[in-house]
């Protein structure tokens, strides 16, 4: 007998389960169930066979719980399992985890490994989506030319837009034919750009009715079309990959139409909206040409030649009131220093010194109006020559001498040489009673 150890049954199967489930990762299984049992423990028991073998199964409650639908004999079923032995009979058998019906859950998985996939490579990403036009020339629909879609997208669009055109690309929405038909109908109508906007539509059905809408070959097409793309396939409930990568997902092909389509009310009313918003946006434009009107017309009154003539008026005015009251003055302190001069003469009175003082008296009297006369005439003067000024420098006064002042036509700057005009040239000319546009015939430079 050998060193090797001896195992009792126990240990062997022990060990071997061990072995089985380390060696086997969870796996899916397909296979028909038989002998489904369900003891009040409430764990379930089933065999799933083919043609060639069958291998027991168990399903602890904890799991069979979570099933939306009751396992029974015969059904075709897609398990997700662990695999194990049961240790006192030595069975090998596998340890369910979940459970589906093999067709349902196998097109279900190809679904979600292909949303995977296409959102992976940002074919549902919202950058791509383009905006339906608002008002569309045509509408392209792909559909099956018999089915309730298109008579649903028909009716739609004779209520709310009678006059749109319809060009409907004829495809089978279901079979093996469908998604390649679909495809190259999307690539056809693309190239030729006969429609603004396309809808690919279908009425409801289960997962496999609307299968041909999950393929690759119609997402990848879908996402190649250069004209917006508005999936209208099924029911509201349903959701197929070509809701995903179209540019808008309608849930019914009747909605899809009113998507593309205004009904007149819709238009009415924001025609409506439009003039409302029109109306407002002139009153305030109206409004602020007002205020900047008024603004523009306060700086030219304050800017205008008859308002700095006004300006120096008023100055001279002021200067004409101070050369008066100076005037006073002095005559007021002439007075005074002659009334102190009389008391003094009266103080000191011999009557030589009267009489003498009254001679000198008379001699500064005639010297002092002869004073105030010289410098009340000097002051008018003076006061006359500033006047003669202020009108030389008058633009109007220039005028008024037969003078003109020349502009270009728009009136902006001043002509001073005949450098600056050319024979056919409209010119602006300025007189003292008006304003008249002439245009330059001929020029004469000054010779000399």
């Amino acid at each position: 007998m050998s060193n090797q150890p001896v195992l009792t049954v126990s240990e062997l199967n022990r060990e071997v389960r061990l072995l089985i489930e380390r060696g086997f990762p969870l796996i899916w299984v397909e296979g028909e169930l038989s002998n489904v049992a369900r003891p009040s423990s409430g764990h379930l028991y089933f065999t799933l066979k083919d043609r060639n073998a069958q291998v027991r199964c168990a399903m602890f409650r904890n799991r069979n719980q979570l099933l939306r639908f009751k396992p029974a004999d015969g059904q075709q079923m897609l398990v997700r399992a662990r695999v194990s032995l049961y240790e006192p009979r030595g069975d090998y058998q596998l340890i369910a985890e979940h459970m589906e019906e093999a067709g349902h859950g196998a097109l279900q998985r190809a679904f979600d490994e292909l949303k995977r996939k296409l959102a992976a490579e940002g074919l549902f990403d919202e950058a791509h989506k383009r905006p339906l036009p608002r008002f569309p020339h045509r509408v392209g629909v792909i559909t099956s030319p018999t089915g309730a879609a298109i008579r649903d997208i028909l009716s739609v669009l004779r209520r709310r837009f009678p006059s749109l055109p319809v060009l409907v690309y004829p495809v089978p929405v279901q079979g093996e034919a469908a998604a390649p038909r679909i495809a190259e109908t999307l690539a056809r109508a693309s190239a030729r750009k006969d429609c603004d906007v396309l809808i690919l539509a279908r009425g409801g059905g289960s997962l496999e009715d609307l299968w041909a809408f999950n393929e690759e070959m119609v997402a990848r097409a879908i996402h190649a079309c250069e004209i917006p793309v508005i999936s209208g396939v099924g029911h509201e409930v349903d959701v197929t990959i070509a809701d995903f990568v179209a540019d808008v997902r309608a849930p019914t092909p009747s909605a899809a139409a009113e998507l593309v389509s205004r009904s007149a009310e819709d238009l009415a009313q924001g025609f409506a909206r439009y003039g409302e918003r029109l109306r407002g946006l002139m009153s305030q434009r109206l409004q602020q040409a007002d205020v900047r009107l008024i603004h523009l017309a306060r700086r030219l009154e304050q800017r205008h030649p008859a308002q700095q003539l006004r300006q120096q008026a008023q100055r001279l005015d002021e200067l004409e009131q101070r050369l008066r009251r100076a005037q006073q003055r002095i005559r007021e302190r002439a007075g005074e220093r002659l009334a102190r001069a009389e008391l003094h003469l009266r103080r000191l009175s011999p009557a030589r010194r009267v009489e003498r003082h009254g001679d000198r008296l008379a001699t500064l009297t005639r010297r002092l109006h002869a004073d105030m006369d010289v410098g009340l005439e000097r002051r008018a003067t003076r006061l006359a020559a500033t006047a003669r000024a202020l009108n030389t420098v008058s633009p109007l006064a220039t005028l008024e001498r037969g003078y003109a002042i020349v502009q270009p036509e728009d009136g902006k700057g001043v002509i001073r040489h005949v450098g600056e005009l050319a024979p056919g040239q409209r010119v602006r000319t300025r007189l003292a009673d008006g304003t008249f546009v002439s245009e330059i015939r001929a020029i004469e430079p000054k010779t000399g």
